[in-house]
C-alpha cells in the first residue's frame, strides 16, 4: 500500500527552484521531503532553508542542510507545510503541535504557501472536526476563556493540559494554549477576525486566505489544488 504522505511529499520537491530559500514546517510529510531533497545532490546544495520547527531544524541539519535563523530573515520563497484539515479555499487549521504562530510568521514571510498531506485532509468546509488552538498571554486567560463564549454560541473553550506533567501546556513564548471548539464551526473569515481582536490572544491555529497551493496524495493518484 502506499503511503499517500511520502506521495505528496514526492511531488512536492518538484516545484522547489534550484538556489531558492525554502521553509519547513513539521510532521512525517515534511520529513519525507526533506528526505527528497537530500537524495537530489544538485538541488540540497542549492538552496538554504528555514523551518518553524526545532523537530525539523534537526532534521535539516542531521540531512546537512544549510539553515538560516528564522528571526533574522524577511522573506522565503517557499513554505511547505501540513495541516490538520483545509477547506475549498484552502483555509486550512493546525491544531497539533501548537506552535503554529511561529508556523504563521513562516507562511507569512513566503512569496508561496503550499500544503501538502494524504487527501484526508481536505473538506469542502471545515467542519469542527479539530479545535481551533489559540494561543494567550497567562494574564489574558480567564478573559479570553470567557469572552469566546460570549462570542460564539455554543462555543467549547478548554485550556490545553500537558499530558506528562499533568499541568497546563506552556508555548515556547511561555503563553497558555485554549483548545476551542464550536457546535456549529463559524464561518472562516468571521472566525479569523473576531479571535485575532480578542486582547492577549496572540495567535490562532486557523490559517485564512494564507495558503496558495495544495498537493494531496490519495487512492486517485496525487492532485494539485490553487486558491482560486
Amino acid at each position: 500500500m502506499l503511503d499517500f504522505k511520502k506521495e505528496a511529499a514526492r511531488a512536492a520537491v518538484n516545484l522547489i527552484r534550484p538556489g531558492s530559500t525554502v521553509g519547513f514546517g513539521a510532521g512525517a510529510t515534511i520529513a519525507h521531503l526533506v528526505g527528497f531533497i537530500k537524495e537530489d545532490a544538485a538541488l540540497a546544495s542549492s538552496i538554504h532553508t528555514i523551518t518553524s520547527s526545532a523537530a525539523t531544524r534537526l532534521l535539516l541539519e542531521r540531512s546537512e542542510l544549510p539553515v538560516k535563523v528564522m528571526g533574522v530573515t524577511k522573506q522565503i520563497d517557499q513554505y511547505f507545510d501540513g495541516c490538520d484539515q483545509f477547506d475549498a479555499g484552502l483555509n486550512a487549521l493546525k491544531s497539533g503541535a501548537g506552535i503554529h504562530t511561529l508556523e504563521k510568521v513562516a507562511a507569512a514571510m513566503a512569496s508561496e504557501f503550499i500544503l501538502i498531506g494524504d487527501e484526508s485532509k481536505y473538506v469542502e468546509r471545515l467542519d469542527g472536526k479539530y479545535p481551533l488552538v489559540i494561543e494567550v498571554i497567562p494574564e489574558a486567560l480567564s478573559f479570553v476563556l470567557a469572552r469566546l463564549r460570549v462570542l460564539f454560541e455554543g462555543a467549547l473553550p478548554a485550556i490545553r493540559m500537558d499530558e506528562e506533567t499533568d499541568r497546563m501546556a506552556i508555548t515556547g513564548h511561555g503563553n497558555y494554549l485554549i483548545d476551542c471548539r464550536f457546535a456549529h464551526f463559524p464561518e472562516p473569515a468571521l472566525l479569523n477576525e473576531t479571535v485575532g481582536l480578542i486582547p492577549g490572544v496572540l495567535e490562532h491555529s486557523l490559517f485564512y486566505g494564507m495558503a496558495h497551493t495544495a498537493i494531496l496524495a490519495g487512492e486517485q493518484g496525487t492532485i494539485i489544488k490553487t486558491r482560486s
